[in-house]
């Protein structure tokens, strides 16, 4: 995928979970390249991802429609994300070399500068990078990419939790004490925290449903008589 797709499937991302467009609604090409000012074929290749990541329906002779995934369906993804995310953790403690444990660490100090600044979409990426580096720390290519292609899915949902006010500082307190773990080996600490680190429960679960309801529940305009 090419860079102007991906930049146009991640603001199309982030308008479909935060409620934008309608779930079933029609997405008009013509309008959308003249918005991000791209031409068919970057616009297409974004739709084509954002199908295989469950949030359009791609219909022949019809176009794309916009989908909401049903929360269920949310919960069931993100019970997964966790487990496999906890795998991954229990593998790296046994697994990390110096040069990950450094990329680590500096992407953890980028998210500390990002809390700071209160700059959600740097955190975001440092997040991003900081889940992808465990993976790879795993040592297991099959388990990494698995990983990779669901966290890519849920990627939209895991930025909408973000949101919530002291979300941030929290996963960061969670990211520091997950690279600690990892530095001293414990496979116990790393997989625990990152499952909990991932997991909607408690309190993140209760958010989750008020942002996503908020997005995706809106009523569709009157028509005018």
């Amino acid at each position: 995928m090419s860079s102007r797709s991906d930049t146009v499937r991640e603001k199309l991302e982030q308008m479909i979970v935060e409620g934008v467009f309608h779930n079933g609604e029609r997405l008009d090409e013509v309008k959308l390249s003249q918005r991000f000012d791209v031409s068919r074929t970057p616009l297409r290749e974004a739709f084509q991802a954002l199908a295989a990541s469950g949030l359009l329906s791609l219909e022949p002779r019809r176009g794309a429609f916009v989908r909401h995934p049903a929360f269920e369906e949310l919960i069931e993804m993100f019970e997964v994300m966790a487990e496999m995310e906890a795998f991954c953790g229990r593998l790296a403690s046994r697994r990390m070399t110096p040069v990950l444990i450094t990329r680590l660490s500096e992407t953890v100090a980028t998210c500390e500068q990002a809390v700071a600044d209160d700059d959600i979409d740097i955190y975001y990426r440092a997040n991003e990078t900081f889940h992808h580096l465990v993976y790879e720390a795993s040592g297991n290519a099959f388990l990494a990419g698995e990983a990779a292609r669901l966290h890519r899915r849920l990627k939209p949902f895991r930025r909408l939790q973000l949101k919530v006010r002291g979300r941030m500082a929290q996963s960061l307190a969670e990211h520091r004490r997950i690279l600690d773990a990892l530095i001293d080996g414990d496979a116990e600490i790393a997989s625990e925290t990152l499952r909990s680190h991932v997991a909607v429960q408690g309190g993140k679960f209760n958010d989750l449903i008020v942002n996503y309801r908020r997005a995706t529940q809106r009523t569709e305009p009157e028509v005018p008589r």
